[in-house]
């Protein structure tokens, strides 16, 4: 059964991969035997990752662009396969967040929050998606949220993008589950993360979250490498278009 987890053999780009969850996943892949490539913009926060990871053992290496250029992602992508790196999984986990009411939400905000949550993964899976479609096969996981199904005041618009990856990966598994591909996002709860550190740091909604959250607390984001070893393994090989929720089951709860 073990093999049916397996990732040796295969190569990983997690973007956004320089800390938090991105950077979680990227562990929890190699561990399953993956080749990491990480990705983000900062070169020194970028280089510390590959560092990290290439002093516990696993086999690493680093990608710098910004997902929200689409020639950027393009050049990119073209020199990872000019140096024989074909990536087998992509992970898009680049994502921002900004709280505001909406009534006042600034629209250059609004307009970053879209490029940087959405269009990125548009961009990325389309530089990707041919050398998978030649090969037969390849997985793409998309990072959404509990906010895909839910909303909260002061985040109407993250919530919309969340919800635009969910329906991105089902027209991503449409198109593309003929060629061989597997297209599925995975739907964090609320995980101690840089992300989230403001609502971390208000004890009020921690309590409220503990509350209201059957698990009774905050996820550990080691806890979601098994969902994308999951989805990045021959194990999920006739699940597409899927959203797995790894929320502690707040959303299965009123």
């Amino acid at each position: 059964m073990t093999s049916l987890f397996s990732l040796q053999g295969r190569t990983a780009l997690i973007t956004g991969s320089t800390q938090g969850i991105g950077l979680s996943l990227a562990v929890g892949l190699a561990q399953a035997g993956a080749q990491i490539v990480l990705n983000g913009r900062d070169e020194g926060r970028l280089l510390n990752a590959v560092s990290l990871l290439s002093d516990r053992g696993f086999r690493v290496r680093g990608s710098r662009f910004d997902v929200t250029d689409g020639a950027g992602v393009e050049a990119a992508v073209a020199s990872l396969t000019k140096e024989n790196c074909a990536i087998d999984v992509l992970i898009n986990n680049a994502g921002m967040q900004h709280r505001a009411p909406l009534e006042s939400f600034p629209a250059d905000k609004f307009d970053q929050l879209l490029q940087t949550n959405i269009a990125s993964v548009f961009h990325v899976s389309r530089a990707i998606a041919p050398q998978m479609i030649s090969r037969g096969s390849g997985k793409i996981i998309n990072i959404a949220s509990v906010q895909t199904a839910l909303a909260r005041p002061g985040i109407a618009p993250y919530t919309a993008t969340k919800g635009a990856v969910a329906n991105l990966t089902k027209g991503m598994a449409t198109d593309w589950a003929r060629h061989g591909l597997q297209c599925n996002a995975i739907a964090p709860g609320y995980f101690d993360t840089p992300l989230n550190k403001a609502l971390v740091e208000d004890s009020e909604f921690s309590a409220w979250l503990e509350k209201r959250t059957p698990a009774g607390r905050w996820g550990n984001i080691e806890e979601l490498q098994g969902a994308a070893i999951f989805l990045a393994s021959d194990a999920s090989s006739f699940v597409n278009g899927h959203t797995l929720f790894v929320d502690g089951g707040i959303t299965a709860s009123l």
